[in-house]
């Protein structure tokens, strides 16, 4: 029986060429070049990983279209775009304007932003030594923020693919403490997001559902009017939460590999603990795989250093990913929790190991346990 879950996968757009990234690294450089030049790092590690349909340049409105076609055709509803703005402007936002946007068929996917609001940092590839160079900092002004408000409302949230959720426009923030942080305290980052709201009421667009990803929520030292992360989001306005990956919640004990079924399990039991914790809904997340060694430099010793020099899931077969998807149908079907959403990591984290989009080992084999487990 078809199920009334909807399904959201991440979607890191650095497959295209960017002005930053050619300040960075040099003309014409993509992330494709990390994963072309991955290679084994221990006995039974698999790398390079090749995607089945190339390396193509996501920019493409024929490239994106593809990838579209794909994810409508086995039962996903919207790519969560990693989405990037930085004091001085955006980055990486061609995937997603001139691709996803600009794709003959974007009206059969829905498409939200996650504001990935950290530092930038030099780990592409990243060397033994820490700490890593930043690049580009994560915390904005309001001047900035405003900036951003604005691209936002009158690029993305007037199309008409853009994923409402409980009929408001979904926008997430990945590291809401840098976002406090920025703004200079909760006060002032609600006062914000107020505006934002009322920017896009003004706008004729409706209202907005603010989403936080629930590992990046602390206490700010000298936050002394909140107490805890549900104060915290309660103060903010905050509509729900959820999860970016298995590892911001689970540490792999073993090294070089941990077992993707025993990381898998322990997430079911995050799904119910998060449920409870939480007074916002909670959306559960699951993880396709983890291997960020391609961010490594290849020819340095592979060693336990903390990320992306770190143990990788073993074992996520097709098969072993259907098992987890399953799981997660189970419990949101069970759990009181409205809307019914479930997020994924992700359509194409190639270097971290965590993509839907076909190979050529597994094909659409990811894909269609998707379809397997919620359409059919």
């Amino acid at each position: 029986m078809a199920s009334s879950i909807q399904i959201a996968a991440y979607y890191f757009p650095n497959y295209h060429v960017d002005p930053r990234n050619e300040r960075w690294h040099g003309k014409g450089w993509t992330e494709w070049d990390l994963v072309k030049r991955a290679e084994p790092r221990f006995a039974g590690h698999v790398q390079p990983k090749v995607p089945l349909w190339g390396h193509e340049d996501e920019s493409r409105p024929d490239a994106m279209a593809k990838k579209i076609a794909a994810a409508a055709d086995h039962g996903l509803d919207a790519f969560i775009f990693d989405w990037y703005w930085y004091e001085d402007g955006p980055y990486l936002e061609r995937g997603l304007e001139a691709g996803f946007l600009k794709a003959p068929n974007a009206d059969r996917l829905k498409f939200a932003l996650m504001w990935a609001n950290h530092d930038w940092t030099d780990i592409h590839p990243a060397t033994r030594a820490r700490p890593h160079n930043t690049l580009a900092k994560g915390v904005v002004s309001r001047q900035a923020f405003d900036a951003a408000a604005g691209h936002i409302i009158k690029t993305y949230f007037s199309h008409p693919s853009y994923w409402r959720v409980s009929g408001g426009l979904y926008f997430s923030i990945y590291e809401l403490m840098s976002l406090v942080k920025g703004l200079g305290g909760i006060v002032e980052t609600r006062r914000a997001l107020d505006d934002f709201r009322a920017r896009t009421r003004a706008a004729n667009l409706g209202e907005l559902h603010l989403n936080a990803v629930v590992w990046g929520v602390q206490i700010l030292p000298g936050e002394q009017a909140v107490k805890n992360p549900n104060e915290m989001l309660e103060a903010l306005g905050f509509d729900s939460v959820t999860s970016y990956v298995w590892v911001h919640h689970q540490r792999l004990p073993s090294f070089p590999t941990t077992s993707y079924r025993a990381v898998a399990t322990a997430s079911e039991s995050d799904w119910a603990r998060l449920t409870r914790d939480f007074k916002k809904p909670y959306f559960p997340n699951v993880t396709m795989g983890w291997d960020p060694s391609p961010r490594t430099i290849q020819s340095d010793a592979y060693d336990n250093l903390g990320y992306p020099h770190m143990a990788i899931l073993n074992g996520n077969t097709p098969e072993v990913f259907g098992d987890a998807l399953s799981a997660a149908r189970r419990f949101i079907e069970q759990s009181a929790t409205q809307p019914q959403i479930l997020t994924l990591n992700a359509w194409n984290e190639w270097t971290e190991g965590s993509y839907l989009e076909p190979d050529t080992v597994n094909g659409m084999g990811y894909l269609e346990q998707i379809k397997r487990v919620f359409s059919g």
